[in-house]
């Protein structure tokens, strides 16, 4: 049953990145003002990283019980698995690209800032999209189990 949750969360977790990615923050430069879309993308991503290092969360405490209900059945148990890294290195991801990165940004937006505004976009977008891949990753290797 905790298989099944746990498949089942990262696919959400995958869901919501791709919806969030193709779907919100395109439509809100397409409808709205582009002050009025950053402020709205803004608040988007900010519940976004909170939701992420929750899920993310949940799902190495999950995967840490999986494992130890393996080795305390005899099975054999890997310490550091693929289904416990995946979500470690999202929850890098979204700690790096948003809560480390997002005050940089707001400094170089004010012009105080120790690089570019686009340069730290960029490096925020790229942190995204490897959290995105990841958590993609991780659904498909958590429903390999489940099933």
């Amino acid at each position: 049953m905790l298989a099944r949750l746990q498949a089942l969360l990262a696919a959400l977790w995958g869901g919501l990145l791709l919806c969030i990615a193709f779907v919100a923050t395109p439509s809100a430069f397409a409808v709205l003002e582009r002050a009025q879309a950053g402020a709205y993308v803004a608040r988007v991503f900010a519940l976004e990283a909170q939701i992420s290092l929750a899920l993310g969360l949940v799902l190495v405490l999950i995967e840490r019980r999986l494992t130890r209900d393996t080795s305390e059945a005899g099975g054999a148990s890997e310490a550091f698995s693929a289904r416990l890294m995946l979500p470690l290195v999202a929850i890098f991801c979204t700690v790096a690209g948003y809560y480390g990165l997002q005050p940089m940004m707001a400094d170089a937006k004010a012009g105080t800032g120790v690089a570019s505004f686009a340069a730290l976009h960029g490096a925020s977008l790229a942190f995204f999209g490897v959290k995105g891949l990841v958590v993609l990753a991780l659904a498909w290797v958590t429903q390999r189990r489940a099933s």
